[in-house]
């Protein structure tokens, strides 16, 4: 059996947006997020795939329906593949727990299996029913290939439990997945093979950073910007008659030379 399984992030929500844990609560897609989706639609159409599977979480299932509808298949979903409940930390950004408790917040950077926030998925219950969601799916379309859209902390704790990595360490191993990105594994009787990681699919632009304010009533920079939006118009010494050839001073220098 060798089955190929693109694994792929969902699109962006609002609490993805701001940095936020969303875990098992079912957050929706920004507009971003849904452009991300139709991207990955066009992207399968030109990739192929034999069946598509998702995550119950409506972010998961509309990223995957795009893609679905471009090949002629319907979204299989899968309960394996929802994402980590993450416990006290649900709803929250990683500055809102480390001012309430900075010592948990270090537990869990350092090892996220040992120091999982309370009340979280164990990390060892995750990976063991995101990988048998994944290991059915290969068995199922044998020497296929299988789109799969489910979540950032659950595909980079099933790809370390796939590939014999620490579980604990799937922070370190897989900083991030990109919502959209897709990652290619092979499953084969032998074991797994990572083909490629986090590789782009979307043609969405991602949002501007801020930066400095432009200093448009600064009078040296408005100089600065008048002198190069006149610079191409200035004629060049000796252009028109005479072939462009200028005629030399008594003491041989060019009219526009400078001394040395």
């Amino acid at each position: 059996m060798t089955a190929r399984l693109l694994l792929v992030r969902h699109g962006e929500t609002a609490w993805h947006a701001e940095n936020r844990y969303a875990g098992v609560t079912d957050v929706a897609l920004t507009s971003r997020g849904l452009a991300q989706a139709a991207d990955l639609g066009a992207w399968a159409a030109r990739r192929g795939a034999d069946a598509v599977a998702a995550s119950p979480l409506s972010r998961a299932r509309l990223t995957a329906a795009p893609a679905a509808a471009a090949l002629g298949l319907d979204v299989v979903v899968r309960e394996g593949l929802r994402e980590v409940g993450f416990g006290w930390g649900e709803g929250r950004t990683v500055e809102e727990m480390a001012a309430e408790d900075p010592e948990a917040v270090r537990r869990f950077r350092e090892d996220a299996d040992s120091g999982a926030f309370p009340g979280s998925e164990p990390v060892a219950d995750a990976a063991a029913r995101a990988t048998a969601a994944l290991r059915d799916l290969a068995r199922r379309h044998r020497d296929g290939t299988v789109l799969v859209v489910a979540h950032n902390t659950l595909l980079r704790i099933a790809l370390c439990d796939l590939l014999g990595l620490p579980l604990g360490r799937y922070r370190h191993v897989f900083p991030r997945l990109d919502n959209g990105a897709v990652t290619e594994i092979e499953i084969r009787d032998t074991g797994t093979a990572l083909r490629s990681l986090n590789v782009p699919t979307t043609t969405t632009p991602p949002p501007p950073r801020p930066g400095p304010p432009l200093r448009e009533t600064d009078p040296h920079d408005q100089e600065i910007r008048r002198r190069a939006a006149t610079a191409h118009r200035r004629p060049r010494r000796g252009a028109g008659h005479g072939h462009g050839r200028r005629t030399r001073r008594a003491d041989g220098r060019q009219p526009d030379d400078r001394p040395p």
